[in-house]
Formats: C-alpha cells, sequence, structure tokens
C-alpha cells in the first residue's frame, strides 16, 4: 500500500470526477486532537486492564507504548492517506492482542474510525471497496481462527450445562454477530459521509451554475430590453419621421402656387411631429415605470396600440399623396392585447415602407380579415416594389415585423407582387 495522498488517500475518483482533498488545516488539526485523545485513553485502559490482570503475561512496557502509538499516531494522517492508515490501524490491532498488550476497548475505536474514513474520504471508490474488503476479510479470518483454537482445546470450552445452545456455539456466533454489526456499521456510516460529501458538492455546483445562470438571463433580459427599444424607437419615428418628410415635401413643391395646401401639408407635419413626441414620452415613462420584463406596463403605451388606430394609418398615408383603402372583412371581435399590438405595429411598418419606397402616385390598400382562429392583416400598394428593395437602410423594418410575428406563433409574407407593387401579409392566431 502506497502512501502518497493521490494513491492512497484519494487521487481523482473514478466515478465522481470529484475529490474531497486536500485536507484543510482545520481537519488536520481535528485528526492530530483524535490521535493524541485516543492515546492517552489507550494508555489509560493498558493501565486499568493490566491491573485487572487480562494476561497472565502481559507485553513488556516498552511494546505496550509502540503499541499505543501504531494504533493512535496513524490517525493524525487518516484524512490524508485513509487506506494506509486503515491497513496500519488492522495490523496494529492484530499485533496488539497477538503479544497480549493489556487492552480490549479502544483499539476497537481506533480500527473503526480508520475503516469509517477509507468509506468517508476516499476519491478512488475501487481501491477503497478493495482495501476495506481486505481488512474486514482478514479480521473475519482472525475471528473464525480463534473460534477454532478454542473449540480444539477442550480445557476452553465453557461447560454445557443445562441450555437450549451450547455455550461454545453461543460464544461463536455472539462473536460473529458483534463483528458483523462493528464492520457494517464502519462500512455504512463512512460510505453515507461520502455520499453526504459529493451531494453537497453537487448542490454547490448548482448554486454557483444558477448564478451564472441568472447572470447570463440578466444579461440577456437586457439585450432583448434593448432590441425592445429599439423597434419601439424605429415604429415611432420611422413612421412619423417618414410622413413629415413626405409631407414638407409636398409643401416645398407648392408653397409658390397653392398656399392652402402647403398650409394642409404642413399641418399634417405638425400633427405628427407632436404625435410622434407624445409616443415617445409615453414610452419613455414606461421604460422608467417598468421593469425590463414589462409587467408593468401602462396599459396606453406604444407597444399596447390596437386594431382601433388602423384607420389612423390609412388617413395619414392618404394625406400624405397616396391614396390609401382601408377594410375590414370578417366579424369583428376582441383579439388577445398582444396580438392587437403586433398587428398595429406591423401595419404601422409596412405604410411606412409605402410612404418611403412606392414612389409618387402609388395607391395602397390596408385590409384586416377576421378568421375563425386568427386575423390577417394586409397591406399592399401599386408602386415600384418589384423594382426597388424595400429593405433598404438598416433592415431594422422587416426584421422586426418577422421577430414580431415571430413571437406571437404567426407567420408573415413580404415582398414583392407578381402584377407590380408590393404586398405584407400577415398571419396572426388568436386562440
Amino acid at each position: 500500500m502506497t502512501g502518497t495522498g493521490a494513491a492512497a488517500g484519494g487521487g481523482p475518483t473514478q466515478e465522481d470526477g470529484w475529490s474531497r482533498l486536500p485536507v484543510r488545516r482545520r481537519e488536520h488539526r481535528q485528526d492530530a486532537v483524535l490521535a493524541l485523545v485516543l492515546a492517552a485513553a489507550l494508555a489509560v485502559s493498558m493501565v486499568l486492564y493490566g491491573s485487572m490482570g487480562l494476561y497472565d503475561d502481559p507485553a513488556p512496557w516498552w511494546v505496550c507504548v509502540l503499541l499505543v502509538v501504531a494504533n493512535a499516531g496513524p490517525l493524525a494522517l487518516r484524512r490524508r492517506y485513509p487506506m494506509t492508515v486503515a491497513v496500519v490501524a488492522a495490523l496494529a490491532f492484530a499485533a496488539t492482542q497477538l503479544l497480549r498488550v493489556p487492552e480490549g476497548l479502544f483499539i476497537n475505536f481506533t480500527l473503526f474510525i480508520a475503516l469509517y474514513t477509507v468509506g468517508a474520504w476516499c476519491s478512488d471508490r475501487v481501491r477503497a471497496e478493495a482495501v476495506r474488503w481486505t481488512v474486514i476479510v482478514g479480521m473475519f479470518a482472525w475471528v473464525f481462527l480463534a473460534i477454532v483454537f478454542r473449540w480444539s482445546v477442550p480445557g476452553a470450552l465453557p461447560d454445557e450445562g443445562d441450555t437450549v445452545i451450547p455455550p461454545y456455539i453461543a460464544n461463536s456466533l455472539l462473536s460473529i454477530i458483534i463483528n458483523l454489526v462493528y464492520f457494517g456499521a464502519a462500512w455504512w456510516s463512512g460510505n453515507r459521509a461520502w455520499t453526504a460529501a459529493v451531494a453537497q458538492h453537487e448542490l454547490a455546483q448548482r448554486t454557483v451554475e444558477l448564478a451564472a445562470e441568472r447572470e447570463r438571463s440578466a444579461a440577456q433580459a437586457v439585450a432583448l430590453e434593448r432590441v425592445r427599444i429599439a423597434r419601439e424607437l424605429h415604429d415611432v419615428v420611422a413612421h412619423h419621421v417618414s410622413l413629415m418628410g413626405v409631407q414638407a415635401g409636398a409643401a416645398r413643391r407648392v408653397l409658390d402656387r397653392d398656399p392652402a395646401q402647403a398650409a394642409a401639408s404642413l399641418t399634417v407635419v405638425e400633427g405628427s411631429a407632436r404625435t410622434a413626441v407624445e409616443e415617445l414620452r409615453r414610452m419613455l415613462g414606461t421604460l422608467r415605470d417598468a421593469g425590463a420584463d414589462g409587467r408593468d406596463a401602462p396599459t396606453d403605451a406604444p407597444s399596447t396600440e390596437g386594431l382601433a388606430r388602423l384607420p389612423e394609418l390609412a388617413t395619414a398615408a392618404s394625406t400624405a399623396g397616396h391614396d390609401t383603402g382601408f377594410s375590414v372583412i370578417g366579424d369583428e371581435r376582441p383579439v388577445p392585447p398582444t396580438v392587437a399590438a403586433v398587428t398595429y405595429r406591423i401595419a404601422q411598418e409596412a405604410v411606412t415602407n409605402v410612404l418611403k419606397h412606392a414612389g409618387p402616385g402609388a395607391r395602397a390598400d390596408l385590409r384586416l380579415r377576421y378568421l375563425p382562429d386568427a386575423v390577417e392583416l394586409e397591406v399592399t400598394d401599386t408602386g415600384s416594389g418589384a423594382r426597388a428593395s424595400r429593405s433598404a437602410g438598416s433592415g431594422l423594418g422587416h426584421v422586426g415585423m418577422r421577430e414580431r410575428v415571430a413571437a406571437v406563433g404567426g407567420r408573415i409574407e413580404i415582398g414583392p407582387r407578381d402584377r407590380g407593387g408590393y404586398l405584407v401579409r400577415a398571419w396572426l392566431p388568436t386562440t
């Protein structure tokens, strides 16, 4: 049996990938104190057993001193080299009896603690099993040899008397039962201590993993919140600024020859600017008042716009110079607030793209269909969609529409139409 910490005391475990070693200073001090206490107890016990006359010819005093050290001393290193200490303790136990040292109490404690430590601290569970089995089999062989020896010496057997079980058989059975309980308790308690240590280690690992997962989740929540803010800013700013740009351009072109039309266009610019400022103010208020999860968001926040404002989009596009029709197909009914908000934002983005890319004179149509289990939004135009990309710029508009639809489990179609113009069609489930 080797004496290195990795080999004899708990190298890398073969089953769990974890070791209780190295032992901390506190455990070293505890083991040293335990060894000293047991050494003193062994010395006192030897004096008392010697005074009782346990053996007619006991071992000399110096042999007793050596065996006190041999039994108790190794326990000071029991957690650093548990398997080596167990073997030394077993040999010292046997030597104590073979050399007739008058002690029969505390050597049982030293061997028990040594066997317990092998089960509780050895990371190499295969070798721990082998060492404990070797010690236990050796001790039982010792017990059976002692039983056979007693049976072979007629004078050593007690009188049978009038008993159900012969005394020598009862004595032998009692010795076997005591040893079974003794070694079974050492084995079981050691394994229980190891299992508890492994469970504590795994719990600590899970705690660290959960803390790391919470940090990742918090970082993801921040990232998602930034994306949400970017979407809202895009929805609010892009739509209204595009509308303002179109109306300002129209006002500039007719300012000299049609002041009334120019004034009407500037009125639309003013209204769009106020609406944009109001929506931005509400959105910023939402960001101040709500957490990252948005559970406390006010119901009038920009992200909760509903289907009731769809006609306003059509009117605004018409005012900007693109004749836009709005129609509702099917029986109107309440829809989930999230679906209503997604529908409005998709319509707003699609109308904004009409203003920016459809070209002069293009007509747009905005249709809302109520299906049995969904609503379908369709925005089409007759502009230059087949010749110009609607995803020019940052591309956030198309990406945002697709992500919003995916978030509610819907699907969306975006692209040029075969007969000219552009199409945005979103199907959003309501059940």
